[in-house]
């Protein structure tokens, strides 16, 4: 039945890509407007009310998620090596201080990405505003004005593991070379590990388990996240003219895309998988406020709070290129591969987080 799905897809990726990206975003913006998932939500109520609950369902989103990138992978459905997450290109600088700056701008932004994509389509002409913002700094920060300094400052901060003999950047990876443990043995050792770990903190609050939202949204956004995987999976072909890349949800680079797409339609073949998920984030939050009946226009409050979020947008997209992703791309989809460089990112991005809200919380 694999074949059969795989030959579908390799014949005409256009049509499944796109198809299947959008219905893949559609869901997850529905998913993130009705449950009220948000990962600076998450933050602020740990911050202020004690309440863990919301973070529990962020990281139940990638335990749902690391666990169908093992089954994904025992079916060699894909390989998880082939995801940028893996390669041997170790960025540390990158991930501490862009998920520091990610999470710092999430919190002036008033919400993540994705929060954005989803605001956007219910009607938020602030948050429409904030992801062309985003947008263009995440590629100014790729090829543009920013490129090269981030070229010169970040290459410090770039270790090359295959100089070492590793072959990614996985935990299991790291495991094996420093303690002598076969490879496959110390990739099972660590899954298994942080499947317990994970597990065992989502599951000990009696709190989030009578949380039925939060565990959907937990579960749901996790899904969505393997349905990436699978679909770019049984795309793979290395002989296409235009391969497709192995990948799932992120929205940071995705949105330069989306906005390079929209301005030079013509010169693609076909829309990738991110410009189709970030198209399909906002239909699915237009139809989550349509079906609730909360489509309307928001604006900033006065110009302080214009520049604030502005300049939040702004780092996001900076932060976002030099972690390689944000609090889904890396937290979730990252993280789903068991890449040393995700979780550190995701750390970072929380402890941005934290530091951008005592900051405001003193100046208030």
């Amino acid at each position: 039945m694999l074949d059969i799905w795989r030959d579908l897809i390799i014949e005409n990726p256009a049509f499944y890509i796109g198809w299947g990206g959008l219905s893949i975003g559609t869901v997850f913006g529905m998913i993130v407007y009705y449950t009220n998932f948000c990962t600076m939500g998450s933050i602020s109520d740990f911050m202020n009310f004690g309440d863990f609950s919301r973070f529990r369902s962020w990281m139940l989103a990638g335990l749902t998620a690391i666990i169908g990138v093992f089954i994904l992978q025992k079916m060699q459905i894909i390989e998880p090596r082939n995801a940028m997450y893996l390669t041997t290109n170790f960025g540390w600088l990158g991930n501490i201080i862009g998920g520091l700056l990610f999470g710092i701008g999430m919190v002036l932004s008033g919400g993540c990405v994705s929060r954005n994509l989803v605001r956007a389509g219910g009607g938020d002409l602030r948050s429409l505003l904030l992801l062309f913002v985003i947008g263009v700094f995440a590629f100014m920060t790729i090829g543009g004005i920013l490129g090269p300094l981030r070229v010169d400052w970040f290459a410090i901060g770039t270790v090359n593991l295959a100089d070492s003999g590793m072959e990614s950047q996985s935990v299991g990876a790291f495991l094996a070379r420093f303690t002598g443990m076969d490879l496959a043995r110390a990739e099972s050792i660590a899954l298994w590990l942080i499947v317990a770990a994970m597990a065992a903190y989502i599951f000990s609050s009696k709190h989030f388990l009578k949380s039925p939202a939060l565990l959907f949204a937990g579960f749901g956004i996790g899904l969505c996240v393997i349905a990436g995987w699978m679909l770019t999976g049984l795309a793979q072909d290395d002989f296409a003219d235009v391969p497709v890349a192995l990948a799932s949800l992120t929205y940071v680079r995705p949105t330069g895309d989306t906005i390079d797409y929209l301005m030079r339609f013509t010169a693609f073949e076909y829309a990738s998988f991110g410009v189709v998920t970030t198209f399909g984030a906002l239909l699915g939050g237009f139809i989550g406020a349509a079906l609730k009946k909360d489509l309307r226009i928001k604006t900033f409050a006065n110009n302080a709070d214009t520049v604030r979020n502005i300049f939040g947008a702004a780092i996001m997209g900076i932060g976002g290129v030099l972690a390689l992703g944000c609090t889904l791309g890396q937290a979730v989809t990252g993280v789903s591969t068991l890449a040393l460089g995700s979780f550190i990112t995701f750390a970072c991005i929380v402890l941005g987080g934290m530091i951008a809200m005592k900051v405001m919380e003193r100046l208030a």
